[in-house]
């Protein structure tokens, strides 16, 4: 059985889930100073992106620390807090084995709202 949607229950959907989304993404943003240092990095360099090794340097962490926060990684950093997970950062496959991070258009909407508040 499917379901055909028109464009307004479509986009009615996804705001849900980005309703949804919003709270934990940031609370998770609160929990982590690795993960905030690199939403801030990220976007204060949009519309660029950047790559693991570069996004440690900046953040003054270790590139497993930033991995951990991007992708997550067993207890520490878990996978659905992690960034891709809450669809903070998006993750941009380039070339052989080269991954690119940057910002989604709801990441930059999250760090704009904590922004705000301060």
């Amino acid at each position: 059985m499917f379901i055909i949607l028109d464009g307004m229950q479509e986009n009615n959907q996804i705001n849900s889930i980005i309703d949804i989304k919003r709270p934990m993404s940031i609370r998770a943003l609160r929990r982590s100073n690795i993960r905030r240092k690199i939403t801030k990095y990220l976007f204060d360099i949009s519309p660029n992106s950047s790559y693991i090794s570069e996004i440690a340097y900046n953040v003054k962490t270790t590139p497993t620390n930033v991995i951990g926060a991007l992708r997550g990684m067993e207890n520490r950093y878990k996978k659905e807090e992690s960034l891709l997970g809450l669809n903070i950062v998006e993750e941009i496959k380039s070339g052989k084995n080269i991954k690119l991070y940057c910002l989604t258009n709801f990441g930059k909407e999250i760090v704009e709202s904590i922004n705000k508040e301060r």
